[in-house]
């Protein structure tokens, strides 16, 4: 029988503010950046103190590791970054050098677009030789996603609801991209998508609100709910919206006073929360006089280790049964 492994895949993260210039080219493939966007990206980080998600995603690849070995696939975990160390690159390398033959591949980003999850997908294969993989491209719909981030929120709204006295809103987002990567191309394509290589039309946006609606629907509780994408960058041309800021503004002049702001497209802490909606958007929040509230982010959540376990399991059964 072939030797199996599981390979989490993440954004990356530098440990320094120093590196962020380096993190950076990294992230937009060696073009260059306006130093005025390096110098905010520095600043952001500087308010946080350093961003978490290398070793949160180490810690999740742990628990999903429990998780595997419990319910009789003991197999190593491993985590390769797309922008940072541990490279992916470099991960898939050392998987071949440990006697890796298959590996179940799976994205810590669950709504799935091809001009993100694609780039990782792309790195994987590069390197894999030999080394057979089944890759998950996209896991917005698990009924354990959902049942993590609703967890997360039920006690947040709960505690909002009580300290105002009322029902208060629920913002989801999810992290915005350029439109380019899903608009319609000047011809032959379906209405209102845009192809890329492959099947079908790419599903980021689509996937995203998906993921809000099964949230939702868990928690009864909630007496209404809307949805943002978040974290527009500073390269030019225009982002998937309404932004947060946006619809912040629209609930302002509907008199909203409190709301729970929870990201449903992000598995852990790091800058675009710590940053974008624990010191940005509250601040802007409240000059609206609006407060804001965020969950928990899902960690070391133990229902999201068995949705990404649950993924790594069916994608290792599918290369047995390949074999």
């Amino acid at each position: 029988m072939a030797k199996q492994a599981v390979l989490l895949l993440a954004h990356g993260t530098p440990e320094t503010v120093e590196q962020i210039p380096e993190y950076l080219r990294n992230v937009v493939s060696g073009r260059p950046l306006p130093p005025h966007v390096v110098e905010e990206i520095q600043h952001r980080y500087a308010q946080i103190g350093r961003s978490p998600l290398t070793e949160i995603t180490f810690a999740q690849a742990r628990l999903v590791g429990q998780e595997l070995a419990a319910a009789g696939n003991a197999v190593p975990v491993y985590v390769g970054m797309r922008n940072w160390r541990p490279y992916i690159p470099e991960v898939v390398r050392q998987m071949r050098t440990d006697g890796i033959e298959e590996a179940a591949v799976i994205c810590m980003a669950p709504q799935n677009s091809r001009t993100s999850v694609g780039l990782y997908r792309r790195a994987v294969e590069a390197e894999a030789g030999n080394l057979r993989i089944d890759f998950t491209a996209g896991w917005a719909q698990h009924p354990l996603l959902a049942d993590a981030f609703a967890e997360r929120l039920r006690p947040a709204l709960a505690e909002l609801t009580q300290q105002v006295g009322h029902p208060v809103p629920v913002l989801f987002t999810a992290h915005s991209v350029p439109t380019r990567t899903v608009e319609v191309p000047a011809e032959g394509a379906e209405a209102g998508k845009r192809l890329w290589p492959g099947q079908g039309a790419d599903p980021y946006a689509e996937e995203a609100r998906h993921t809000a609606e099964l949230v939702a629907a868990r928690v009864p509780e909630i007496s209404r709910w809307l949805f943002a994408f978040q974290s527009q960058g500073a390269s030019g041309g225009a982002w998937l919206g309404p932004s947060v800021e946006e619809t912040l503004d629209k609930l302002a002049s509907e008199a909203v006073a409190a709301l729970v702001l929870q990201p449903i497209g992000f598995l852990c802490d790091h800058v675009e929360i710590l940053f974008d909606v624990d010191i940005l958007f509250r601040q802007y929040a409240a000059k609206l006089n609006i407060l804001l509230k965020r969950p928990e982010s899902l960690n070391a959540s133990v229902p999201l280790a068995r949705a990404v376990a649950d993924l790594a399991r069916k994608g290792l059964s599918r290369l047995r049964g390949a074999d």
